[in-house]
């Protein structure tokens, strides 16, 4: 009788064990897939790889503006362009890994997107490397006149 007792406690334990793996596995499964969901919903954008909003008309370039960038610097201090006109900028890597921000433009270029239209009003505005290059990253700086 005694070992009947103890034969159904032992069994009683492993069915709670078992229990716990499955709750365990459940779960596991559950955060998999809130981490997949949430990394998915980061990447964001819809998908065509273009900032314009839909209603928007992408603008037609008029004019080019080359950017090269090679370690720790850029190939000019200085870029000008005219107000008011749709200008691509283009970045172009010639040495390391870099990019560039221009701040109050809208503008952000790297390795995945090299180029954008862009119609700014007058004034100057700062370029600078928005990818950590290096020893001299810091440094790495031009500026974008805009007359």
């Amino acid at each position: 009788m005694i070992g009947r007792r103890w034969a159904g406690v032992a069994a009683r334990g492993k069915n709670k064990e078992r229990e716990g793996i499955v709750i365990h596995k459940k779960l596991a499964a559950i955060l998999c897939a809130a981490a997949l969901v949430l990394a998915l919903s980061a990447c964001g954008g819809n998908g065509n790889g273009n900032e314009e909003s839909a209603g928007e008309t992408p603008l037609v370039a008029e004019q080019n503006l080359v950017i090269k960038a090679s370690n720790w610097q850029f190939d000019q201090p200085e870029y000008t362009i005219p107000k008011n006109t749709p200008v691509e900028i283009k970045l172009v890597n010639e040495q390391g890994a870099h990019g560039i921000q221009i701040k109050g433009a809208g503008v952000k270029l790297n390795a995945a997107k090299t180029s954008k239209v862009v119609s700014l009003d007058a004034g100057t505005y700062e370029i600078k490397c928005n990818v950590v290059c290096g020893t001299g990253h810091l440094n790495m700086s031009a500026k974008l006149i805009v007359e």
